[in-house]
């Protein structure tokens, strides 16, 4: 097969000269692979806390909504302050819950603090305890499941009793092969009766993983420190279809509750449980434009740079083309084997660069989110990219290579 010999003994010439010519040849692949490095490495990233929020969001499905006193929406670096609306307080939630007469599920809660520390015997934990009051809803609205115990009973609610249901990462510091069912432990300086532990969802399921706790929404009210604190109600509706009309029905009923007339706007929000996912999806689709922008512009500047160097090597070898052209190779044999020769560095220094790029966006990824990810999609772009790069800045030293004169050529000192 002519064409496959032509283009085997092209690439085996390429290899001599890049063999020849090594450290001109690393230069130009550290180039290219810093630039892929850069490009690979951040989409990466991108790529594993993508599907970490994915995975963290999924529990909650698309069927439920909140109503909080201020927005949760996520932004990177857009300072500024969301509006605080007055504080929603646990009559009013409970008002809501015994009114609402829709089919739903509502859980009150009411975030203690996120940096707990839960205590047994000698063991402690680090203190990033996520401590929320809730109610028998909790399970429901939040998409957790018990691995064994029970939920809370509805004297335990009523009377705001000391008793709690764990996380798994809990469970495991403060007992390892112990059962925890039943025993006291403290958290902060406050004692519990654990009743349940949770299924773990691992880091990557949510946020604070598997290091929280809830406790009866009456006892989280009591031992809080806040002076006038906040509750959340969280709604979760039969499906996607009767979201709307559910969220209708709640804006009305609140709006009462809160004593708000016709012309006054509302003094709470409702936040769906897509919503926030949806916002962060945006930010990271323009932190993967941003990542990719940052990747080409260093692409850009090692195709600069590879031309720059394929210039030289034609001057350089001027004399050689002198004789390859005298023993019969055509202009496009030439030009062929200057960008053959380009395309190889391009992706020598493209295969480095992958590699580079995967290991530490995913360094990056892995401590952030616990995930790790092969950006398939990414990593076909970059080679593709790393052969147009060779062809763009290969192909005027290949057609100036072409163009000399064999005669002129061969009296080149």
């Amino acid at each position: 097969m002519p064409v496959k010999t032509s283009l085997k003994e092209n690439v085996a010439i390429a290899l001599q000269s890049i063999a020849g010519n090594r450290l001109r040849a690393s230069l130009t692949s550290l180039i290219i692979a810093i630039g892929i490095m850069a490009l690979v490495g951040i989409l990466t990233a991108i790529e594993g806390i993508k599907q970490f929020t994915n995975d963290a969001f999924a529990g909650l499905g698309a069927n439920s909504f909140t109503l909080q006193n201020r927005g949760e929406g996520l932004n990177f670096g857009g300072g500024g302050h969301r509006k605080a609306y007055p504080s929603i307080t646990y009559e009013e939630a409970d008002r809501f819950k015994n009114l609402f007469k829709l089919p739903v599920v509502i859980a009150i809660n009411l975030n203690v603090t996120g940096t707990a520390v839960a205590k047994y015997s000698n063991q402690k934990t680090n203190p990033n305890i996520s401590v929320t009051g809730s109610n028998e809803s909790y399970l429901l609205t939040g998409g957790y499941k018990l691995a064994f115990g029970r939920n809370f009973s509805s004297a335990e609610l009523e009377h705001g009793a000391g008793v709690v249901v764990i996380g798994d990462e809990i469970r495991k510091r403060l007992f390892k092969n112990e059962d925890p069912i039943n025993k006291s432990i403290y958290i902060g300086n406050n004692q519990f009766r654990i009743i349940g532990v949770f299924a773990t969802k691992g880091s990557s399921a949510g946020f604070g993983g598997d290091k929280f706790c809830i406790i009866p929404v009456l006892k989280a009210k009591q031992i809080n420190n806040t002076t006038n604190p906040s509750f959340t109600i969280t709604t979760k509706v039969k499906g996607p279809e009767a979201l709307d009309a559910s969220i209708g029905e709640a804006t009305s009923l609140f709006r009462n509750i809160r004593g708000l007339n016709i012309a006054s706007p509302d003094n709470f929000e409702i936040s769906r449980s897509d919503s926030i996912q949806q916002e962060l999806s945006g930010q990271l689709a323009g932190m993967t434009i941003g990542g990719a922008a940052i990747g080409i512009i260093t692409l850009i500047g090692a195709a600069i740079g590879l031309m720059n160097i394929m210039l030289v090597s034609v001057t350089e070898r001027t004399r050689e083309i002198g004789i390859r052209k005298a023993i019969g190779a055509t202009p496009a044999i030439i030009r062929k084997q200057f960008l053959i020769e380009a395309i190889v560095i391009c992706l020598i220094g493209g295969a480095g660069g992958i590699v580079l790029g995967i290991a530490i966006g995913n360094l990056i990824a892995v401590n952030i989110s616990g995930t790790f990810v092969v950006p398939w999609l990414w990593l076909l772009a970059a080679i593709t990219l790393c052969t147009l790069i060779g062809l763009i800045s290969g192909y005027y030293p290949a057609k100036k290579a072409s163009r000399l004169d064999p005669v002129e050529s061969l009296r080149y000192e």
